[in-house]
């Protein structure tokens, strides 16, 4: 477990200047043509590499782990009665007794009755306002193909605006991607290609899953001066029997993403993963310095905003200090920061 010091909980310890040509505004044409960073811990070492090296680095005999949920359609342009413009955000693509869980962007009060006119000749219904800022719209009628004929992905904000297109469709999914109801896509996994899993097949790499719902909370930025004090919204995750027995008997474990990590974290105990299978259960864990992490060996995954908690994610592996260090060779390197841009490898050391 790193140890955890004073600015270790200061969320200003978390910041980093980053330059705003680095931050990434498209993928990569090919996916696994982006850049590896590879710090290995064992030797305190950097090396530079391209993603369609990853397998040169892992392990033989090793078991990745990946998030395979899928990204939902789920931001649509709303109406009010009198003509007003409301985005609609939807939190997930199930609704509970024809009440979805939304966010609601307009000018003007938001306030329980008001009613919206939505794409595909359906209504919606304000019927809770809720703490968190999120509400409930009561909807009768078909929203899932109401969503995928009008929806839009929901790319975050620091990407054009928020303002995503066609292209993103497909760009903003991983290629395994297979039980939708993310707001967010798992952005590790978007490197990897048919290619990649041929050369991890080549080295004896086996593959497993888990399905980890990415929710708002993937948008949540730490206000908290103090991050003990940040708060982590409810996710939902579950993992196949199948999945814990090559998860469980896996040699070296290697997750794929924050989402791969923190599903894993919430089910470890005892040096296994021993939730029950099939079972859906929820998260609202938060990795930081001070907080041990024991389900994994190494981990594949992308550069983060300032200040967010999935850096903090990082600094949990391998301490904040090497975290920022990491990421101001990154910056001077030149690679490409979020959810489009390049990836980091991180091998941590050995432990008995």
């Amino acid at each position: 477990m790193m140890t955890q010091t004073d600015l270790d909980l200061k969320l200003e310890a978390y910041q980093y200047d980053l330059p705003q040509e680095l931050i990434a505004t498209r993928p990569i044409p090919g996916r696994d043509g982006s850049r590896l960073l590879v710090y290995d811990e064992n030797t305190d070492s950097i090396t530079h590499a391209r993603f369609s090296d990853l397998a040169e680095f892992l392990p033989s005999h090793s078991t990745m782990i990946f998030n395979a949920t899928k990204v939902f359609p789920c931001r649509i342009i709303a109406h009010k009665k009198t003509g007003g413009l409301v985005e609609v955000f939807f939190l997930s693509k199930d609704g509970v007794d024809e009440v979805y869980p939304v966010l609601l962007k307009s000018s003007g009060k938001k306030q329980i009755g008001l009613e919206l006119l939505l794409p595909a000749n359906l209504s919606g219904q304000i019927v809770t306002i809720n703490g968190d800022g999120t509400f409930g719209l009561k909807i009768s009628g078909a929203v899932s193909s109401m969503l995928e004929q009008f929806g839009k992905i929901p790319i975050p904000p620091y990407i054009r605006g928020g303002e995503s297109d066609e292209q993103d469709k497909s760009d903003y999914q991983t290629i395994y991607a297979k039980e939708v109801g993310s707001v967010a896509a798992p952005t590790a996994g978007l490197h990897f290609t048919d290619n990649v899993f041929k050369q991890l097949e080549q080295k004896s790499i086996a593959t497993a899953q888990v399905i980890l719902h990415v929710g708002m909370g993937t948008f949540a930025p730490v206000k908290s001066e103090n991050i003990l004090e940040h708060k982590m919204h409810k996710e939902r995750f579950c993992v196949s029997s199948k999945d814990i027995e090559l998860i469980n008997k896996a040699k070296k474990r290697i997750a794929v993403g924050t989402t791969s990590l923190r599903a894993l974290e919430s089910g470890w105990q005892q040096d296994q993963f021993a939730l029950s299978g099939e079972a859906w259960h929820e998260t609202d864990i938060f990795l930081h310095p001070g907080k041990s992490v024991a389900s994994i060996d190494a981990m594949v995954t992308n550069f983060h905003l300032p200040g967010s908690s999935l850096i903090m994610l990082v600094a949990a592996l391998i301490g904040r200090e090497k975290t920022l260090e990491l990421y101001r060779q990154a910056v001077k390197e030149r690679y490409r920061f979020f959810s489009y841009g390049d990836a980091m490898l991180i091998l941590r050391k050995d432990r008995v």
